[in-house]
């Protein structure tokens, strides 16, 4: 079944039409012939590929890293998350059997340990990694599998530094994999981390502020890693989160042109209802109020992850490609917004979802009021 979408903009202003036939698109553009059903969207509505969230916990079983895909996903504007190594090989067929259900497009990160989050310091004990059951858990999900995650702060690896994260390469190398490498506390210190990496590898919490291991600790010794690591082709990947985002790391990176890649959110129930973080929306409009345009800011929730996941038809708007959109306003709106350590910056606008589009089906994610006839 054909449907147009109506009265749309690009984010230059631009109004467009997009006709979609069941889950593909077939035409954009200004002067497209209306077919089948119409989508008629507000005036001042934005569209753009799906948001895709990098960063999430949504595996519901492992309290308190955890949620629903659909409650931090489409709902909230979000048409694809992407968890970040919530499961290891033991339970992710479980994962994989739990998405099924859901609306939201989901795919993950497999945690190099086998028993993943079900305990916090999953790394400490290095019997846990096993490359054979790696092996068979990609083989098992090929598409779903979008990379390797290793939680590379103290708290996490006990005594075994940078050990795990140099496990983790040698298995990403084999298997074609990008590993996602969450930083944080010493050890191991960020510019051990930073020389492991490859092109396409992945720092998430690129603007944490956590004890003198953050982007900023070490004018040479830090910074020369960074700027090495990022000609080579490795992403910087915002991970809000609970406790890994600082307005004043944010801020000096944006000022010294140390640029994020991508913005995730590091969601889960928890922070989703209590903050920092609430949704991804929030998120992206905290970006804005630092000063990042709009076409950066949603660049950073569409085109770049999709190319860090090998997934780059959920961020296009070519004809053939899927239907996955997110329609957004953007609205005059005074408020406080608050970092991950209690920094705060005032806002004048924000960033609102309307609707998405899901494989070419229309799912309404606030109460705007949406027309639409045959």
């Amino acid at each position: 079944m054909r449907k147009t979408i109506k009265n749309v903009m690009l984010l230059d202003g631009k109004k467009i039409k997009i006709v979609i036939e069941d889950d593909k698109i077939q035409a954009v553009g200004t002067d497209v012939e209306e077919e089948g059903e119409i989508i008629m969207l507000p005036d001042g509505v934005y569209v753009s590929p799906g948001w895709i969230d990098l960063h999430t916990h949504a595996f519901p079983n492992f309290e308190p890293y955890c949620a629903y895909p659909d409650d931090i996903g489409f709902l909230s504007g979000v048409t694809t998350v992407v968890d970040a190594g919530s499961c290891g090989a033991y339970d992710i067929d479980e994962f994989y059997t739990l998405i099924k259900s859901c609306t939201t497009r989901v795919f993950s990160f497999l945690n190099i340990s086998t028993v993943g989050l079900r305990i916090r310091n999953e790394l400490a004990d290095l019997g846990h990694i096993s490359r054979s059951e790696i092996k068979h858990a990609l083989k098992k999900h090929p598409d779903f599998i979008v990379g390797l995650k290793a939680r590379m702060s103290k708290s996490v690896v006990g005594d075994n530094g940078i050990k795990p994260l140099q496990i983790a390469k040698s298995y990403s190398r084999d298997f074609k994999k990008p590993v996602m490498v969450h930083i944080g506390s010493v050890p191991p210190k960020l510019e051990e981390i930073l020389a492991c990496l490859d092109q396409g590898d992945i720092i998430t919490h690129c603007y944490h502020n956590k004890e003198d291991n953050h982007i900023f600790s070490d004018e040479t010794r830090i910074k020369n890693a960074l700027k090495q690591a990022k000609e080579r082709g490795v992403y910087l990947d915002v991970g809000h989160g609970t406790s890994s985002f600082s307005f004043q790391i944010a801020q000096r990176a944006f000022e010294e042109k140390v640029d994020f890649d991508s913005i995730s959110t590091d969601i889960y129930d928890k922070n989703r209802l209590q903050g920092p973080v609430y949704n991804m929306a929030t998120t992206l409009t905290k970006f804005l109020t630092l000063g990042y345009g709009l076409e950066k800011v949603i660049s950073a929730v569409t085109d770049v992850p999709a190319e860090a996941i090998g997934k780059k038809e959920l961020a296009s708007f070519s004809e053939g490609t899927i239907a996955d959109f997110t329609f957004f306003k953007l609205e005059k709106n005074k408020q406080i917004l608050v970092d991950s350590v209690g920094g705060k910056i005032h806002a004048n606008e924000k960033i609102t979802p309307v609707a998405v589009m899901i494989g070419g089906v229309y799912y309404e994610c606030s109460e705007h009021e949406v027309e639409t006839s045959h």
